[in-house]
């Protein structure tokens, strides 16, 4: 059984290239599910200025990670802390408009048909608060690298849930298709783990903080959404849109074919 360490820097050696690769590897789960959707005519450039607005603003995010990571790797500190300070405020409009983007889909019934809509009502914000709980705490320890790093991480890895769920068959893993989503989310910490093990001898305690948080997110929107507290969230959220004609526990016909030209 791999040994949890007290919390003390690895010592074989500097890890700055394992997050490096994470991080760009998790740029490229983003980069390639958004792709995917474009290039297959499921996505387009059409949609409401507050998705555009929500989209700019994550895909920024993405990048602070990715620059403070090669900051890091290159010995760039003072570089990496004054990033950092715009990466906290960052975290503000991250959550504001992902709520707004959430909420406004399912006003208007667009809800994934292989969501259930009260679900997706639960987990997109609950998930981005797992994300948000995460980084404050990476920010707090800023000054013990060892768990700042491993905290951003798991916290990036929460965000991941997008990109895997334009890559992975949605609908044929349905009525689990969140629940399989977060899962695959957490093999990035777990190779975290693995590569602590396989440098060290001895695998981190933040690895196991962070995975605690995302099974914590998991059990909280279960709770939620099968809890009379969903259902009212649920029916306050609609109430007077196309959305309230929308059974919040049932998945929607998935779409047929176009019509014939």
């Amino acid at each position: 059984m791999a040994a949890v360490s007290d919390g003390s820097p690895a010592p074989a050696g500097r890890d700055e290239g394992f997050f490096l690769r994470g991080a760009g590897a998790m740029a490229l789960v983003i980069v390639a599910g958004f792709s995917v959707q474009l290039a297959m005519g499921r996505s387009s450039f059409s949609s409401p200025p507050l998705v555009h607005a929500h989209a700019i603003v994550f895909m920024g995010w993405v990048v602070i990670y990715l620059l403070q990571n090669v900051f890091a790797a290159t010995g760039r500190t003072a570089l990496h802390r004054r990033l950092g300070w715009l990466a906290a405020a960052w975290v503000v409009p991250m959550l504001v408009l992902g709520f707004a983007v959430t909420i406004a889909i399912v006003r208007r019934g667009g809800v994934p048909f292989f969501f259930k809509p009260l679900q997706f009502l639960v987990f997109d914000p609950v998930s981005l608060l797992t994300f948000a709980g995460l980084t404050v705490a990476a920010i707090l320890m800023r000054g013990q690298s060892d768990w700042h790093r491993r905290l951003h991480f798991c916290a990036m890895s929460v965000l991941l849930g997008p990109g895997f769920g334009r890559l992975l068959p949605m609908p044929l893993i349905a009525p689990w298709a969140w629940e399989a989503t977060l899962a695959v989310c957490m093999i990035f910490p777990l190779v975290g783990m693995w590569s602590d093990k396989r440098r060290s001898g001895r695998v981190h305690p933040a690895w196991l903080w962070g995975l605690a948080a995302m099974i914590g997110c998991l059990l909280m929107t279960e709770a939620i959404t099968y809890s009379p507290v969903g259902g009212a969230i649920y029916d306050a959220v609609v109430a007077g849109t196309p959305g309230e004609a929308v059974a919040p526990l049932a998945f929607a016909p998935p779409p047929g074919p176009p019509p014939a030209p």
